[in-house]
């Protein structure tokens, strides 16, 4: 369970790097593009469109890992929501010839999402808390 919350705040942050060296260019920062140059290619041209979107992906992964963390259903479904999405793009690089990133990445994608789909991981997120439940016994 805590390996998720880890693996959304690792996204979280490199979401949020991505996005910081896409809408500043010219920091110390952008030598981390140095590790996949052909993505920089093809992300800086549209940089300023792209960018705000990965900020604002990372934003969200905060915020599920919050809601991880905190075994709440909200927090569940938002991260079933961003590795669903994973799933989609990952089956659409596939599809377009992309086979080995896109049979790899469709492969762990799906893995995540089966385990997040899990009867036993759902039904930890439906238990009530107990802020919920010394709330409900004192109305």
């Amino acid at each position: 369970m805590a390996a998720v919350g880890i693996f959304l705040i690792f996204g979280a942050c490199m979401s949020g790097l991505a996005g910081t060296t896409l809408v500043w260019r010219g920091t110390r920062l952008d030598r981390v593009w140095e590790l996949n140059p052909a993505a920089y290619r093809k992300l800086a041209p549209i940089g300023g469109t792209v960018g705000p979107l990965f900020l604002l992906l990372s934003a969200t992964m905060v915020v599920a890992s919050v809601g991880w963390f905190k075994h709440r259903v909200w927090g569940w479904r938002l991260t079933v929501g961003i590795v669903s999405t994973q799933v989609a793009g990952d089956l659409i690089n596939l599809v377009r010839g992309d086979l080995l990133r896109g049979g790899a990445g469709l492969a762990i994608a799906s893995g995540l999402l089966f385990y997040l789909l899990r009867p036993k991981v759902r039904t930890t997120f439906q238990q009530p808390t107990n802020l919920e439940r010394s709330s409900s016994t004192r109305q």
